[in-house]
């Protein structure tokens, strides 16, 4: 196909040509030129043929003046990459004194100005010099002003100052360049402000730029609806979040739990239950068993029941037996719950189970037994040992009476686990 285009734009020039000349032989044209006595006369196909060599030779000959700056150019934008492309090797080595050097070099060159002046902000912020990395940033912005402000953020978040985060990014985040990482990090600081409706407002922009990966952009936005719920003013704006959610979020146990906790503080406990119920039907999973022990003290009765049937799932889960013994601690059955719960801490050294079983202890009577348990709660929380309970017959409780075949995700066997 393209053999018969060329040899069909061949003919249609030919055709033309002879068009041309046979044109052009009838009447030549008469070009006149005359100045200061003296008088240049020609045909007009001489005088157009003579402008085109002239145009010629004054082009060639401009090339080969400026030949030596593009041969020098050339030689300097070379140099200038491999600069660039040795500092930021020398970054990720760790040799941020020895980048910094190579960028600078790099940087004065116009077209990778702005990238080698991100990289020795990077380099200078790895080394600790904050004020050197913002000079940098500074000159960066000249001509990568969206690159420079996201990189900026991004530092005052790795110091630890989300406040100034939000100073520099929320008079920005309606721009129409808005960088999808300075968006990241807007969230982020709005969440360590708890700032829940700043990073409500933010997500939309985020999910349309895809700049993170499908697992973390779902993580992120957990994070930012579990704190939305957790501030929740009413009943009304709980359910709104809820339903709001992506339904692929509204399966995740930080949802739920957060969900059925405040759902519970709004006096919603047969709704909090509900949730939790169905994802347990679902999956099991152990936070959420701990949180059906933390929505208040209403439908205690339904809630053991419940609670005991899942024995039968995860007969050695310490978050289930923990709520157990809250459930019994919350209805007075002290020695039921003292029970569950010196299984649980066995199972596992948890400052709720040893909080609850000190709870028990002091409910039936024994303080000696409450006030060990309240100190290796203590203990416990500062990453500590816990120590022995006083006039116990055995340190360890025996697990296998209560154990019963469990099986994975993918119905295999799984082996018993002994404590």
């Amino acid at each position: 196909m393209k053999t018969w285009m060329l040899v069909l734009v061949l003919l249609l020039v030919a055709v033309a040509a002879a068009l041309g000349w046979q044109w052009v032989a009838d009447d030549p044209g008469y070009v006149l030129i005359r100045v200061r006595g003296t008088s240049i006369e020609t045909s007009l196909v001489f005088a157009l043929a003579a402008i085109l060599l002239g145009w010629a030779v004054i082009s060639l000959g401009w090339r080969l003046l400026r030949w030596p700056l593009r041969a020098w150019n050339r030689v300097q934008d070379k140099r200038a990459r491999e600069n660039l492309a040795n500092g930021l090797a020398a970054f990720a080595e760790g040799r941020n004194a020895h980048a910094e050097r190579l960028l600078m070099k790099a940087s004065k060159r116009s077209g990778i100005r702005g990238p080698a002046f991100l990289a020795m902000a990077r380099a200078a912020h790895a080394r600790g010099e904050d004020a050197r990395a913002s000079e940098f940033l500074d000159q960066a912005a000249l001509d990568v002003g969206s690159a420079a402000l996201a990189l900026r953020a991004r530092f005052l978040l790795d110091r630890g100052r989300p406040a100034d985060v939000l100073a520099l990014l929320k008079p920005r985040m309606a721009d129409a360049n808005f960088p999808p990482v300075a968006r990241v990090c807007l969230i982020e600081a709005a969440l360590a402000g708890n700032d829940a409706q700043l990073a409500l407002d933010t997500l939309p922009g985020l999910g349309k730029s895809q700049s993170l990966s499908s697992a973390n952009q779902a993580a992120l936005e957990t994070r930012v609806y579990v704190l939305a719920m957790q501030s929740a003013a009413s009943q009304s704006r709980l359910n709104g979040l809820w339903s709001a959610a992506p339904r692929n979020l509204r399966k995740q146990p930080q949802m739920i739990a957060a969900f059925a906790r405040r759902a519970a503080s709004f006096g919603q406990v047969l709704a909090a239950m509900d949730e939790i119920e169905s994802a347990q039907r679902r999956e099991w999973d152990e936070s959420l068993a701990l949180a059906y022990g933390e929505l208040g003290p209403a439908e205690l009765a339904t809630r053991m029941r419940n609670a005991e049937a899942w024995l039968s799932i995860a007969p050695n889960s310490p978050n289930l037996l923990c709520t157990l013994g809250r459930l019994c601690r919350d209805q007075k059955l002290w020695g039921k719950g003292i029970q569950f719960l010196e299984r649980a801490v066995e199972i596992e050294n948890s400052l709720n189970a040893w909080e609850a079983l000190g709870d028990c202890y002091a409910g039936s009577g024994d303080q000696a037994h409450a006030l060990r348990c309240y100190n290796n709660a203590l203990l416990v929380q500062r990453g500590k040992p816990p120590l022995a309970l006083q006039g116990k017959s055995s340190t360890r409780v025996d697990t296998h009476a209560m154990i019963v075949e469990e099986r994975d995700q993918h119905g295999v066997p799984r082996l018993p686990r002994t404590g």
